[in-house]
C-alpha cells in the first residue's frame, strides 16, 4: 500500500469519525437544555442509532455490495448526511429534528461498515496495516471534542444557556462536506461480488439469522443474551453521560470525555495478553465488572473533591468496551467457522447495537422521567439514583454469565485481534 492510500485512508477514518464525535457526544445534553426534550423523547432520538443498525445490512448488503463502488457510496451518503445536519442545526423543537435525524443515522450507520471495506480492499495484509488506519479513527472522535470543550467552549455553562451546543451539528454538517467531496477520490472499490463473481447473498445471511444455529450451543446462547442485556446499561452511558456530567458542573466535559476513547486505544493493547493469559471468561466478567464499578463511581462522584471518581469511571470506558464487545468479536468469530463467520458477526451487531441498545435507550429514558420531579428539587440525588439503575442491571448480567456460562478456550484469539 502507498503512502498516498494510506494517507487517504487515515484521513478518511478521521472524519469519519470526527463527524459521529462532533454532535452525538453532546446530543443529551443539546436535547435537554435547547430543545427541552424529556426522557422518552431523548430516548427516542438516540434510538435512532439502533434502527440504522438495522437496516445498515439492507444498504450494504443489497445496494453498495452489488452494484456501485463502495467510494461512491460513502461519498453520496455523506452529501445527503450533510444536508441533514444542516436541517438538525436548524431544528427549534423535537417534532422537527426527529425527522432528520432519523433520515441521518439510516445513512450515517451504513458508512461505519463501507468505510472498512474500503480500506479492507486496499490492503495486503489487514491484521497489521488496518489498526493504524482505524487509530486516526479514534483521533478524530478526541480532536471533535477537545474542540467542541477546549477551543469553542460550547458546552461551558455560557455556551449552553446561549444555545451554541447547536454549532456541534454545523460543525459536522461541514465536516460531512469535506468527507463527502473527499471520498470521490479515494481508491476505487468496485462491488465484491462483481470483482469476485459471486452470487447474490440472502437477506438472512446479511443480517445473520443463517447463524440462528449458533444459540443451539449453550454457551454462545448465554454469551449471545447477556451482549443483549448489557447494551441496557450502555445505552445509559451513551445518552447521559455527558448531560450528567455537564449539570453537576465538571468544567469542559466533552473534552474530559475524551479520555474514554484515549482508553479504549490503549485496552486494545492490553486485551490480547489479557485474553490469553486469563481466558476469554475472565476477560468478559472484567468487563461486567467494571460497568458496575464505573456507574457507582457516577452515582457517589462529583464535580469537587470528588472529581477523580467521574474521571476514573470515564477512563474505564476502554475495559467496559474492549474486554466485553471486542472479546465478544473474537468469541463470535471462533464458534461460527467459515462457513457462518460473517453472518455470526452480523447477528451479534444486530443483537447489540440494534435489539439490545434499541431496549437501552427506552429504558433509560423511562427511569430519566420516572425521577424528573427529583431532578427539580435534588439535582445530585436524580443523578445518584439514575446511575444505581444500570449498575445493578450489569451487576445481574455479570452474575448470570458467571453462573452459566461454562470456561472454554478460544482458538486463534491472537491472530484474531
Amino acid at each position: 500500500m502507498t503512502s498516498s492510500i494510506k494517507f487517504k485512508l487515515s484521513f478518511m477514518m478521521f472524519l469519519e469519525f470526527f463527524i459521529w464525535g462532533s454532535w452525538f457526544v453532546t446530543l443529551g445534553t443539546f436535547l435537554g437544555n435547547t430543545l427541552k426534550a424529556s426522557g422518552l423523547e431523548i430516548s427516542n432520538v438516540f434510538s435512532t442509532q439502533s434502527w440504522g443498525a438495522i437496516i445498515a445490512p439492507f444498504i450494504i448488503g443489497m445496494i453498495a455490495d452489488r452494484y456501485f463502488n463502495a467510494e461512491r457510496i460513502l461519498g453520496i451518503l455523506h452529501l445527503i448526511g450533510a444536508f441533514l445536519m444542516w436541517q438538525l442545526y436548524n431544528s427549534d423543537s423535537i417534532a422537527n429534528f426527529f425527522p432528520y435525524v432519523l433520515g441521518y443515522m439510516i445513512l450515517y450507520m451504513p458508512t461505519l461498515s463501507l468505510v472498512n471495506s474500503i480500506s479492507f480492499r486496499q490492503m495486503k495484509n489487514p491484521e497489521k496495516e488496518f489498526s493504524v488506519i482505524r487509530m486516526f479513527g479514534t483521533i478524530g472522535w478526541i480532536v471533535a471534542g477537545l474542540s467542541i470543550s477546549y477551543l469553542f467552549k460550547w458546552d461551558s455553562e455560557a455556551g449552553i444557556q446561549e444555545g451554541l451546543l447547536k454549532n456541534t451539528f454545523l460543525m459536522a454538517a461541514v465536516a460531512s462536506l469535506i468527507l463527502g467531496l473527499f471520498s470521490f477520490i479515494l481508491p476505487k472499490t468496485p462491488p465484491a461480488k462483481v470483482e469476485a463473481g459471486q452470487g447474490k447473498e440472502s437477506i438472512s445471511k446479511m443480517l445473520g439469522f443463517d447463524a440462528i444455529k449458533l444459540l443451539k450451543d449453550r454457551n454462545f446462547f448465554i454469551f449471545f443474551v447477556c451482549s443483549i442485556l448489557i447494551c441496557i446499561p450502555l445505552a445509559f452511558y451513551y445518552q447521559y453521560a455527558n448531560p450528567f456530567l455537564t449539570e453537576i458542573g465538571l468544567e469542559n466535559a466533552t473534552g474530559k470525555m475524551t479520555i474514554g476513547q484515549i482508553s479504549e486505544a490503549l485496552c486494545l493493547l492490553l486485551l490480547p495478553v489479557f485474553f490469553t493469559r486469563f481466558g476469554f471468561k475472565n476477560t468478559i466478567l472484567l468487563g461486567m465488572l467494571c460497568w458496575v464499578l464505573r456507574y457507582l463511581l457516577f452515582a457517589f462522584g462529583d464535580a469537587g473533591e470528588l472529581t477523580f471518581m467521574l474521571l476514573l469511571g470515564i477512563a474505564l470506558h476502554g475495559i467496559c468496551y474492549d474486554f466485553f464487545f471486542v472479546s465478544g468479536q473474537i468469541y463470535t468469530d471462533s464458534k461460527a467457522g467459515k462457513e457462518y463467520k460473517s453472518a455470526a458477526q452480523g447477528l451479534i451487531t444486530l443483537a447489540t447495537y440494534g435489539v439490545g441498545q434499541l431496549i437501552g435507550f427506552w429504558v433509560a429514558g423511562y427511569v430519566s422521567d420516572m425521577y424528573v420531579d427529583l431532578k427539580a428539587t435534588d439535582l445530585p440525588q436524580f443523578w445518584n439514583q439514575l446511575w444505581i439503575v444500570p449498575a445493578v442491571i450489569a451487576f445481574v448480567v455479570f452474575v448470570i454469565f458467571l453462573i452459566f456460562f461454562k470456561k472454554e478456550t478460544v482458538k486463534n484469539q491472537s491472530e484474531t485481534i
